[in-house]
């Protein structure tokens, strides 16, 4: 990172002329208006869509016409193995082995299934650790798989609050909670990156510590912000299990398919319980059609259904981007854009906001929460009629998500210098 920032523009336009992810904004659809292009800062809610996606959706398309039902096995990427195609790039994203992984699903659907095979309650040991403001989906996941074993949420559940004054949670804080609790606690569930303030949680040590108190505890994490947005070492890091989507900084469609994790030690372990399907069957059995469930190896044996064909496609569109990238460059452009961001929004002229995001590039990706302590909807409304997309969330937050992939420095140049006049 530059020891120093500019509020010049041309310290802008320099940072784009040598940034050698330049040219990866070329491969996406950005939207416009008036022959314009918006300036887009939603990443974090939907990414763009890749000018390949097109293709990758087409190739099935065109095997569904011309083959029907031989595309399973004669196509030209045959859909009986097409949940393998993703298997290796899904894994470079978050750090784990090919078979802890599986693309399958959507993502609060693998969120309960995996709760059904890792929240294994007993009288004395059922309580779940969840942060305060966890996404509201998160939220009625736990409720409900709570109530699913008889018990009350309000006793079940231990919300993680910040300090008085504080807006994020301080690590140190979150592990005497764990401390405080460890005869009780049955599962953590944590998001990776919480969605409303930003913060990235240090998902290594939160692991460490629970299984130093107690190897019963099982820990698992909603990585839907933070799949394609930060580095992860999943599988290093002893992380029980995890769950993500794929159309936030994934860039694969609205209501694209999700993707599941699954550690090794538990490869082999067919006394967890989980609600099974046909497509979860040993491959090699698969069309004997025979009673008795026979797992497929690692997180593939989680799998229930017939894989999601164009979903998938469009995802494996994407993949073959990252994969070009790299996620080093990746969050290494991340982290300059989100830090010229903060600088600019520090030192412009207007003062009657905050940043909840954490300081610490560690811990944050490409986002930051702006609270605006008056007239907050409106000016998010003129940025918007200035071509700007950003997310509004009650009731305070501009949430702005610079993505590496398709954003450039000019914009947050331009970004800052419109919130500073709005």
């Amino acid at each position: 990172m530059p020891e120093t920032y500019s509020t010049d523009k041309s310290f802008a336009l320099q940072l784009d002329a040598t940034d050698p992810l330049k040219h990866f904004r070329e491969r996406f659809h950005i939207p416009t208006q008036n022959n314009q292009e918006l300036i887009y800062f939603c990443g974090n809610s939907l990414g763009l869509q890749p000018k390949s996606t097109r293709a990758y959706i087409e190739q099935e398309l065109t095997d569904w016409q011309h083959l029907g039902v031989e595309g399973h096995l004669h196509g030209k990427n045959p859909w009986f193995y097409y949940h393998h195609f993703l298997t290796e790039s899904a894994a470079r994203l978050v750090g784990a082995l090919p078979k802890e992984v599986v693309v399958m699903n959507a993502l609060t659907v693998n969120l309960n299934l995996l709760m059904i095979s890792f929240y294994r309650p007993t009288p004395k040991r059922y309580k779940v650790i969840m942060e305060y403001m966890a996404f509201p989906s998160d939220q009625y996941a736990v409720e409900n798989q709570v109530k699913f074993h008889g018990y009350d949420p309000f006793d079940a559940i231990i919300e993680l609050t910040p300090r008085e004054g504080e807006a994020t949670l301080r690590t140190e804080d979150i592990q005497a909670v764990i401390a405080q609790h460890q005869n009780e606690v049955a599962l953590i569930m944590l998001g990776g990156v919480n969605y409303y303030t930003g913060q990235l949680f240090d998902m290594e040590a939160i692991t460490r510590f629970a299984k130093q108190c107690s190897n019963d505890i099982v820990v698992g994490f909603d990585l839907a912000h933070a799949t394609g947005n930060v580095r992860m070492q999943l599988h290093d890091w002893d992380v029980d299990f995890a769950c993500w989507c794929s159309y936030k900084y994934l860039n694969s469609g609205p209501g694209g398919t999700s993707g599941v994790f699954i550690h090794e030690k538990h490869a082999q372990n067919q006394s967890l319980p989980r609600l099974s399907g046909w497509w979860g069957n040993d491959e090699k059995t698969r069309f004997k059609m025979q009673k008795g469930f026979i797992p497929q190896e690692g997180a593939a044996g989680w799998q229930m259904s017939n894989a999601q064909i164009l979903p998938m496609a469009a995802h494996r569109a994407s993949l073959a981007i990252f994969d070009e990238a790299g996620m080093e460059a990746l969050v290494h452009k991340s982290k300059l854009l989100t830090g010229y961001l903060e600088f600019l929004l520090l030192n412009g002229k207007r003062k009657d906001f905050s940043i909840i995001t954490p300081a610490d590039p560690a811990q944050r990706g490409c986002q930051l929460s702006i609270v605006m302590q008056q007239n907050g909807k409106a000016v998010f409304d003129t940025l918007t009629q200035q071509g700007i997309i950003a997310d509004w969330r009650e009731p305070d937050v501009i949430r702005v998500a610079p993505v590496p992939l398709y954003n450039t420095f000019e914009e947050v140049w331009h970004f800052a210098d419109r919130f500073h006049s709005a």
